[in-house]
């Protein structure tokens, strides 16, 4: 079975990190490109970033430029997306996903606000 499953979400004060996880089970991250989507209430859900399976080449949405950091460590069949400086802009569910929608998870709330 197939899965994608985020965890590391949470509440955090205006300009604190919070660092997502998502551990993928039934299939083998090696081959895709993987990201992280979110979606705030209201709004469209929009891409945040991705990182390629060839040469670890990344993509970051222009509002997180230079505060987040997405890595992969196919040995543990994990991706991760460092999150600095964080906005209560930031503030969605952040999904985890193949970058071309193959398989998802289930989400994880980020909340920044004092």
């Amino acid at each position: 079975q197939v899965q994608l499953v985020e965890s590391g979400g949470g509440l955090v004060q205006p300009g604190g990190s919070l660092r997502l996880s998502c551990a993928a089970s039934g299939f083998t991250l090696d081959y895709y490109a993987i990201g992280w989507f979110r979606q705030a209430p209201g709004k469209e859900r929009e891409g945040v970033s991705c990182i390629s399976s060839s040469d670890g080449s990344t993509y970051y949405a222009d509002s997180v430029k230079g505060r987040f950091t997405i890595s992969r460590d196919n040995a543990k069949n994990t991706v991760y997306l460092q999150m600095n400086s964080l906005k209560p802009e930031d503030t969605a569910v952040y999904y985890c996903a193949t970058c071309q929608g193959d398989y998802w998870g289930q989400g994880t709330q980020v909340t920044v606000s004092s």
